[in-house]
């Protein structure tokens, strides 16, 4: 079954196995797949490995033998990969569509969000220092904490992501972090769509009189969040792809 995974920049397995993957090689694991425990996982959808990252190092991958599959995740005895691309740079710059995303959702985005997301791409092609891409952020920051739940605190909290979460970043806090795996674990793109699921339920749940009109609001919601999660996922995805083909020109 193909499958998404993504590695660390040593290219080497996790969890305290450090085999290095390469290209072409198929990896097995000892003992009956297990989800969560034991077996070579992945995911169909590269915003869901995306969750589970460990690094930038984006995998294609065929998962085979007694597969188990889950919502977001599967795992089986084999797994091979067919090729794999540094997204470092892209994961950066999902995170900033993301952000831009949820700004369009508001009608006057605070102008500090704004200016974040630009920071970023800025501190991306050498043109501003660490110290101005960290002022950036925390001014980002600084929104989220002036709003509560509200739609411009989830826009705040993900362009804040977007923003600080870089290499210059990772490299003050943990050495061993990079950009892309901070941006990795906390599966930004989610998180706006989750924040701005709950935000939008809550409010429109405020305003009903009854409890099936919260429920309404509720589910009305997070069907919303899931089509986000779906577009963002196709966005990925494509931009992943497009990379891997121009690197096999």
């Amino acid at each position: 079954m193909l499958a998404w995974h993504l590695l660390s920049e040593d290219k080497r397995l996790g969890y305290g196995d450090g085999r290095l993957v390469e290209v072409g090689q198929t990896l097995e694991c000892e003992g009956k797949p297990e989800l969560c425990s034991n077996g070579m996982h992945g995911s169909a959808r590269l915003i869901d490995a995306l969750h589970y990252a460990s690094g930038p190092i984006v995998c294609r991958v065929e998962i085979e033998g007694d597969v188990i599959e889950d919502e977001d995740k599967l795992c089986g005895r084999r797994r091979t990969v067919l090729w794999m691309l540094d997204a470092t740079r892209i994961l950066h710059e999902f995170a900033c569509r993301c952000a831009e995303d949820a700004l369009a959702l508001v009608e006057q985005p605070d102008e500090r969000s704004v200016a974040a997301i630009e920071a970023k791409r800025a501190w991306l092609d050498g043109k501003i220092t660490d110290e101005e891409l960290d002022a950036a952020s925390a001014a980002a920051r600084a929104v989220a904490r002036a709003v509560a739940w509200s739609a411009a605190e989830a826009v705040a909290r993900a362009v804040a992501r977007a923003a600080a979460w870089s290499a210059a970043d990772a490299a003050a806090r943990d050495a061993s972090r990079s950009a892309a795996e901070a941006v990795a674990r906390d599966a930004v793109a989610w998180d706006v769509a989750r924040s701005a699921a709950r935000s939008a339920a809550e409010a429109a749940s405020r305003a009903a009189e009854r409890d099936a009109a919260e429920a309404v609001a509720w589910s009305a919601a997070w069907d919303a969040a899931w089509a986000a999660r779906a577009k963002q996922n196709e966005r990925l995805t494509a931009m992943v792809m497009e990379a891997h083909e121009k690197e096999s020109v």
